[in-house]
């Protein structure tokens, strides 16, 4: 494979990369198409084993063996061997690269602030988003009969404010901050924790595990963070669970972006000159 490449025909801009946005990102790649996941400069994430954000720490990860690079946004390029991951939050890099196709998966669940895609066709996922008035497809991300479905016309499901069930948990399996400040961590992820645990303190005060199980995601302690933010989660499964696989909601999410790239003419492997 080459190191880089400058043609815009197979490439799609996600903006994300967090849990959702790296399912995408590694299905698509996966299946040919050359991908740039644009992050914050201190992204949120929880699930940062399965995440490609992780890579705006680290300068590199993989993901189900796919590598994620942290490259500037000077010079961006898309890439044959990685997905590449840049700091813009604004998408200010995206004009110059011209994507076939971009993907909003920022996840805020309200009304999204435009990105400059051009006449390439935006595809949003989640609460916040009408196919047909902000974007040319929505995909379905809350859990249920319609996880995934491609909306061509209308809005996704309203955010509900509750996380979906894992083993009968739904919001208790959250960790959130029990105060403003930056982790001091006391586990990791992957570890098998027991309800009562004191997993860190942020500003002094202990984040405790709210149940047993497996803690499957946890922020990195460089996140500024404020009292009651989600800063992980444990899962009740326990050690049946990997946390460095994706998730089953964002492989579903993933094949729906895939369907409405496809639906849209948006195919690997060809590259539109005039673009």
């Amino acid at each position: 494979m080459t190191d880089a490449t400058t043609g815009a025909g197979t490439g799609v801009w996600i903006q994300g990369a967090g849990e959702l946005a790296s399912g995408v990102a590694y299905r698509l790649f996966r299946s040919g198409y050359r991908v740039v996941a644009a992050e914050t400069p201190r992204p949120a994430t929880v699930r940062l084993q399965s995440s490609f954000s992780r890579a705006v720490f680290a300068g590199r990860c993989a993901v189900e063996g796919v590598a994620g690079l942290l490259v500037p946004a000077a010079g961006l390029r898309w890439r044959d061997d990685a997905v590449a991951v840049v700091v813009d939050p604004s998408a200010a890099a995206m004009p110059a690269l011209r994507p076939a196709a971009v993907v909003d998966a920022r996840m805020t669940k309200r009304s999204p602030e435009p990105l400059p895609a051009g006449d390439a066709p935006l595809i949003g996922l989640g609460p916040g988003f009408h196919a047909g008035r902000d974007a040319a497809a929505v995909i379905e991300t809350h859990r249920g009969a319609r996880l995934g479905a491609v909306i061509r016309s209308g809005p996704a499901a309203a955010d509900t404010g509750v996380p979906g069930a894992v083993a009968g948990e739904t919001s208790r399996r959250l960790l959130r901050a029990p105060a403003g400040g930056f982790l001091e961590p006391a586990a990791r992820i992957g570890d098998l924790v027991r309800v009562g645990q004191i997993l860190g303190t942020i500003g002094g005060e202990p984040l405790v595990s709210p149940l047993d199980g497996i803690l499957r995601g946890l922020i990195h302690e460089s996140v500024e963070l404020y009292s009651g933010m989600k800063v992980g989660d444990v899962d009740p499964r326990g050690e049946s669970v990997d946390p460095g696989l994706i998730s089953d909601k964002a492989l579903a999410v993933a094949g729906g972006v895939l369907e409405a790239l496809l639906s849209l003419g948006v195919v690997p492997g060809t590259i539109d000159p005039k673009r």
